[in-house]
C-alpha cells in the first residue's frame, strides 16, 4: 500500500515532501467519537510535550529527553486501535506512545523530574516509561533491542491463544540495525502476531537516512525480502494510520503474522533538546511545519461538521489537565536513598552479593 508521498531532492540531500490533498480521508468510515478521541489524544500528547520542554528548560527536567512533537499522528492512530491489553514497545522517544495507552499524566511528568510519585518513583527518567498496566512494555534506549523483545512478548501471546498482539515502534536508523532483520525474520518465519512500525521522520539524529541507505524507503522496501506487503503510510494523517494499524492488528489477530508499516512522518525540533537541527533544509522544515498533525485534523473535523468550540473545549481541557499534572509532579518528593537498592534483582535487594 502507497501513500501519497512526494520525492524531493535538495542538492545531493534526497528527502520527502508532504502529500498536497489533505482531504483524502474525509470521506473514510471512520465514527466521529474515534476522530475526536483521535484529536483529543494528539492534543494531549503536544501540550504535554510543550510542557516538558518548558520544564527542563526551568532545569526541572532531570537527564537527557527526546520529544515526538509533530509525530503525535502515530502514536495516536494506534493508541485508539490497539486493544487494551495489546502490548507497546517504544524507543527512547516514547512519551506519546506512554500516554496513548492510557498512562495518567501525572506519573509520567513525575518520572521526567525525577520525583518519587514517578512511573518508576523517578529512577528511569525520559527514556525508560514502563507501565506493564497499561500495556507499555518500555522505551528502549538502545537501538533496536527492543524488536526481539516485541517478538517473544507476541510468541507468548500466540502460545497462550490471547489474541493479544505486541506492536513496536521504532525510528528508521533503526532499519539498519541487524537486530531488525533478526527480528522481521523470525517474526515472518514463525507467524508471530506483531506489528513493527518504522517511525520515519527521515534523520538518524543528525544524518538524513536517505543518505546512507541502499534503498529509497528504509523499512517499506524491504519488507518483501521477509514476504510481507510494503506498506507506507502518512504518519502525519491520523486517520490513514488509525486505518493501516486496524488492518494490521486484525491480520495478525487472524492469525496470519506479522506486518511492517513504513509511517513518513517529521519531527518539529532536533534529535534533542540539545539539537538546534540545522543540518535539516529549511525549505523542507517549512514543508512539514505547515503539514502539522494536528492543524490537519482540526480542518477535517471541521470539514465534517464538528464544531471550532467543541475543539477549543478539548484544547482547554487538556490544558487544563497538564497544568494539574505539571503541579502534582512538582510537588512529589525527591525519592528516598534507600530506593537507590530496591529493583536491583529478583529479590528486590543487592545484600546477598555480599
Amino acid at each position: 500500500m502507497r501513500s501519497p508521498l512526494t520525492d524531493h531532492v535538495y542538492g545531493q540531500h534526497a528527502s520527502v515532501l508532504p502529500p498536497q490533498d489533505q482531504t483524502r480521508h474525509d470521506g473514510d468510515d471512520i465514527d466521529l467519537a474515534v476522530r475526536t478521541g483521535l484529536y483529543r489524544s494528539m492534543r494531549e500528547m503536544r501540550v504535554f510535550e510543550k510542557r516538558a520542554y518548558d520544564l527542563f528548560m526551568k532545569q526541572l527536567v532531570k537527564g537527557t529527553s527526546h520529544l515526538s512533537l509533530g509525530m503525535e499522528a502515530i502514536a495516536a492512530g494506534f493508541g485508539q486501535a490497539m486493544r487494551r491489553d495489546d502490548y507497546t514497545f517504544a524507543t527512547y522517544r516514547g512519551h506519546a506512545h506512554t500516554l496513548a495507552r492510557g498512562v495518567p499524566m501525572t506519573p509520567v511528568l513525575a518520572e521526567l523530574l525525577g520525583r518519587a510519585n514517578g512511573l518508576l518513583g523517578g529512577k528511569g527518567g525520559s527514556m525508560h516509561l514502563t507501565s506493564v498496566e497499561h500495556g507499555m512494555m518500555g522505551s528502549y534506549a538502545i537501538i533496536g533491542a527492543h524488536l526481539t523483545i516485541a517478538n517473544g512478548a507476541a510468541w507468548s501471546a500466540q502460545y497462550r491463544g490471547s489474541g493479544q498482539v505486541a506492536v513496536c515502534f521504532f525510528g528508521d536508523g533503526t532499519t539498519n540495525i541487524g537486530a531488525f532483520h533478526e527480528a522481521l525474520n523470525y517474526a515472518a518465519v514463525y507467524k508471530l502476531p506483531v506489528v513493527f512500525v518504522c517511525e520515519n521522520n527521515m534523520y538518524m539524529e543528525y544524518t538524513s537516512i536517505f543518505d546512507i541507505t541502499a534503498v529509497e524507503r528504509p523499512a517499506a522496501d524491504r519488507a518483501s525480502a521477509y514476504g510481507l506487503e510494503p506498506v507506507l503510510i502518512d504518519g502525519n494523517d491520523a486517520d490513514e494510520v488509525y486505518l493501516a494499524a486496524g488492518r494490521a492488528l486484525d491480520r495478525a489477530r487472524a492469525g496470519d503474522g506479522p506486518s511492517l508499516i513504513e509511517a513518513v512522518t517529521y519531527r518539529h525540533g532536533g534529535h534533542s533538546r540539545a539539537d538546534p537541527g540545522k543540518y535539516r533544509p529549511s525549505d523542507e522544515v517549512e514543508a512539514w511545519k505547515a503539514y502539522d498533525p494536528l492543524d490537519v485534523y482540526r480542518d477535517r473535523l471541521i470539514r465534517l461538521g464538528v464544531s471550532a468550540d467543541e475543539l477549543l473545549a478539548i484544547d482547554a481541557e487538556v490544558l487544563a489537565a497538564v497544568d494539574t499534572a505539571t503541579q502534582e509532579a512538582i510537588a512529589g518528593d525527591l525519592p528516598a536513598p534507600e530506593s537507590a537498592f530496591t529493583d536491583l534483582w529478583a529479590d528486590g535487594g543487592w545484600s546477598w552479593r555480599n
